[in-house]
């Protein structure tokens, strides 16, 4: 027998990322032997029950998939979006096998998206515990100061609760607009415009160039790609998976 919990089974089945499980269990999405369950936490034994989610029944696949998307602004980071908005997923062709997002990057941001159904992976690569590094350019209105860039550095408050550190440099200046460099460890919602705001500059665009040692390289807004095995295992070794 082998017990597992439910949204870990999910997850690693590539129906949703632990997160996106969690709240489908929550809204009575998913049976296990044709009985709807709700309770987080629930284990199955993945070898004898049967579980259906959304209508479907969910089967493993160990066949993993990896792909690199350059967002453009205005697609949801979701497989599904419950106002009809336009999600990541339509920027795919159709596949056999269910991928979904890795971690957050908002609607109205652009850049780098990894996708996949490796669900331990995806859950390794957004666990506060690894500081996995993403880095973005922003482009903000006016010219921060050498003070307020530092403050942003060693920490804000945003929503009741300090920034981890963070690494900062000026791409170009002006009067009116700046763009920057900004590393980060952290992947709390909307966070690097939270971050700006708090030193009183708003963000004009907002664009993923890196994470977890990808690069966006000359993919155009829009397009994607398979990763390539080295890459994939670098991943896993960052994760500790390898």
């Amino acid at each position: 027998m082998a017990t597992v919990r439910l949204n870990k089974f999910l997850s690693q089945a590539g129906v949703a990322s632990r997160r996106e499980a969690d709240r489908m269990i929550l809204e009575g999405r998913v049976m296990v032997n044709r009985r709807v369950v709700q309770e987080l936490g629930a284990k199955i034994d993945d070898s004898r029950d049967r579980v259906d989610a959304d209508g479907r029944r969910v089967v493993k696949d160990e066949a993993f998939v990896y792909i690199l998307l350059n967002k453009p602004a205005g697609y949801v980071v979701t497989a599904k979006d419950p106002l009809g908005r336009p999600t990541v997923m339509s920027l795919l062709p159709r596949m056999r096998t269910r991928v979904f997002p890795v971690g957050r990057l908002d609607a109205g941001s652009w850049g780098l998206l990894l996708l996949t159904n490796d669900g331990e992976l995806s859950h390794r690569l957004t666990y506060p515990r690894f500081e996995i590094k993403k880095s973005y350019v922003v482009d903000v209105e006016g010219r921060p100061d050498p003070n307020s860039l530092r403050q942003i550095e060693l920490g804000v408050f945003i929503d009741g609760k300090r920034t981890a550190p963070s690494r900062i440099s000026v791409l170009s200046q002006g009067d009116r607009r700046t763009v920057l460099r900004i590393e980060i460890h952290e992947g709390r919602k909307r966070e690097v415009r939270k971050m700006f705001e708090a030193v009183g500059h708003n963000v004009k665009k907002l664009t993923r160039t890196h994470f977890a040692g990808l690069s966006l390289g000359g993919l155009k807004p829009g397009d994607w790609r398979h990763l390539r095995a080295a890459e994939v295992l670098s991943l896993k070794r960052l994760a500790g998976l390898s």
